[in-house]
């Protein structure tokens, strides 16, 4: 396994409800790099980012605080960009989902290496809303837009091109509260989407061999975990929860999967708000499932 890096993103710039900020402190609690040197890594947490506070704003010509996610995204992809260039292993402990243009700009690098790049999106949103369609303004629904080229120039261009990725670079899972702008956008581009209906019908195996279909020594496999993926009975801490969501049982065996890939290159683990926690429930879940991402499981598999 390559070294690992834990960054740090204290942040709710993003975010309709504040809290996520609290998120790293509540990770590391919950005792994650404890949980990854179990697995023989090495890991250094490199602390906390820096960035500007919440101003609390309504939104300016459709974007809430935009200036702010701007740096912060600035600033963590220049982090996360540091660990792929040094071939370690870099994990974002946010803070809300907007933090996912800066650290998946970042995954450039791998592209520049000559590697494959696959984002797999869980969440229960489709974060695929733009300033003309937006409801609220909030640019953590908007990151997969942005990477995709649609959105704020400083947004858009992190990754020194536009857009940072191609729809056929992206698959998201769990969906199941989508704008009715946001369902119009994904359809127009074309963007691979498992929604729960879609789970519910075909399995969530089946939904993840669909997700991983191409994945090969030369792919990296980017994990941009939203933890209202997960349906609020199990992962209660997160600021926007949505009903009918994947079990804890179904979330391991994505974990599962991926980590069968051997292809796991970076992650994000974000939208984890201790204000709404229930005894630091949702950060130990988290903890969980990234152990289950670095290969834990209940026996020793055969690979069929």
């Amino acid at each position: 396994m390559k070294p690992v890096s834990l960054i740090g993103a204290p942040t709710d710039i993003g975010a309709s409800v504040i809290g996520a900020r609290l998120g790293p402190g509540a990770l590391r609690v919950a005792g994650i790099q404890r949980a990854l040197e179990n697995f023989g890594n090495n890991v250094v947490d490199r602390g906390d980012l820096t960035g500007p506070d919440n101003p609390m704003l309504p939104p300016v010509d459709g974007y809430r605080h935009l200036p702010e996610v701007i740096a912060w995204n600035q600033t963590l992809h220049d982090a996360v960009f540091a660990e792929l260039e040094g071939d370690r292993l870099p994990i974002t402990l946010g803070g809300d989902h907007c933090l996912a243009v800066g650290s998946i700009s970042a995954v450039r690098h791998c592209r520049a290496a000559g590697k494959k790049v696959l984002v797999l999106w869980f969440d229960a949103h489709a974060d695929f809303n733009t300033a003309s369609i937006t409801p609220s303004g909030n640019l953590h629904g908007m990151p997969v837009a942005c990477l995709l080229g649609h959105g704020p120039d400083g947004l858009t261009s992190m990754a020194g091109a536009t857009p940072a990725m191609r729809h056929d670079e992206v698959r998201q899972v769990g969906l199941r509260s989508v704008d009715q702008g946001e369902k119009e956008l994904l359809h127009e581009v074309g963007v691979e989407c498992y929604d729960m209906r879609y789970i519910d019908e075909k399995s969530m195996r089946k939904v993840m061999q669909k997700a991983l279909a191409g994945v090969d020594e030369d792919t990296h496999v980017h994990v941009s975990l939203d933890l209202d993926f997960i349906d609020p009975v199990v992962a209660p801490g997160v600021g926007t929860p949505v009903v009918g969501g994947p079990t804890y049982r179904e979330a391991q065996l994505c974990m599962e999967m991926i980590a069968d890939t051997g292809q796991l290159g970076s992650i994000d683990i974000v939208e984890l708000n201790p204000a709404l926690d229930q005894r630091n429930a949702t950060a130990e879940l988290a903890v969980d499932l990234l152990e289950s991402l670095f290969g834990k499981s209940t026996l020793v598999r055969m690979q069929r």
